[in-house]
């Protein structure tokens, strides 16, 4: 089982999906989800001490966020994948093969943010700009768990980083007529060839941060950050959902709900950034007006 990008030379051989202790079985997905919660934690303690916050406050704020967040992306998955799983009950609770929608767990943990911040006491919008870096550092590593179960990869391309993956590991309803008319046989294994998804939303997401992470110093009110972060996540999100070949649709529509959500996002935050910007402005304008008089 292995993963070729053939334009890059690089070949990844006999990959497995899992690895065993003791007879039991542990799938890599699992083990880069919970890497990446752990970075994550990490990152929003470090952007907490670096504001001025205390860094304990975000270890339970992270243990509330990470079982609401998982629940959500799960409820948000099955939901659009309901055509399926109403005739496979036995599988909703079974998350070791994937089936995570990012959305439903960011929609999840600012919903549990909320509800932490209120019984706490403390800033919900400065909490989200806080939590949102981690939440990014945990997208960027999870992201690499579609990598190892060959899933949520685009269409065909020949682009630098087509990355060729072989269609005994792909499950079937992924292998679509437009991915096996380019199929391509390589020492008697024949493979798919995709745009790999996964390391574009990777890349992306680790830009936004690097820029998140430059501006914090520079933010003018709270919530900033995490508008920044709505906006440029779903920004690479709209595009790089059009690519992807398992888009969760809209009820029995065409209409991939991840895209339309990601759209909604961005056309909403830098709508609320620009207003809060001009507001901030008139308010400054105003009070050198006061100051002259």
């Amino acid at each position: 089982m292995d993963i070729r990008f053939p334009h890059l030379g690089i070949e990844i051989a006999r990959l497995g999906k899992s690895f065993s202790i003791a007879g039991f079985s542990i799938a890599y997905y699992g083990v880069i989800i919970a890497l990446g919660m752990i970075v994550g934690f990490f990152l929003a303690s470090w952007q907490a001490k670096r504001t001025g916050q205390n860094p304990e406050l975000y270890l339970d704020l992270a243990v509330c966020d990470i079982i609401f967040a998982v629940i959500g992306a799960r409820i948000y998955y099955v939901v659009f994948s309901w055509d399926y799983y109403a005739e496979h009950p036995s599988e909703i609770l079974n998350i070791r093969g994937g089936g995570l929608a990012i959305y439903g767990g960011v929609i999840a943990g600012i919903l549990a943010t909320f509800v932490f911040a209120r019984i706490r006491k403390q800033s919900f919008r400065l909490l989200l700009d806080t939590a949102c870096v981690g939440l990014l550092a945990g997208q960027i590593i999870g992201r690499w768990g579609n990598f190892m179960n060959r899933e949520a990869f685009g269409g065909y391309t020949d682009n630098l980083f087509a990355m060729q993956i072989p269609t005994k590991d792909v499950a079937g309803i992924y292998l679509k007529h437009d991915l096996m008319s380019h199929a391509v046989t390589v020492g008697g294994v024949e493979y798919i060839q995709v745009h790999p998804t996964f390391l574009y939303e990777s890349l992306w997401n680790l830009m936004v941060l690097l820029i998140i992470l430059l501006y914090t110093k520079h933010k003018k009110y709270n919530g900033q950050l995490c508008l920044m972060y709505l906006a440029g996540y779903g920004l690479g999100r709209t595009w790089i959902e059009g690519l992807r070949t398992d888009q969760l649709k809209l009820f029995h529509t065409n209409i991939a709900v991840s895209q339309l959500l990601s759209a909604i996002l961005v056309v909403l935050s830098v709508a609320a950034l620009v207003w809060n910007g001009w507001r901030r402005r008139k308010k400054e304008a105003m009070s050198a007006k006061d100051l002259e008089k």
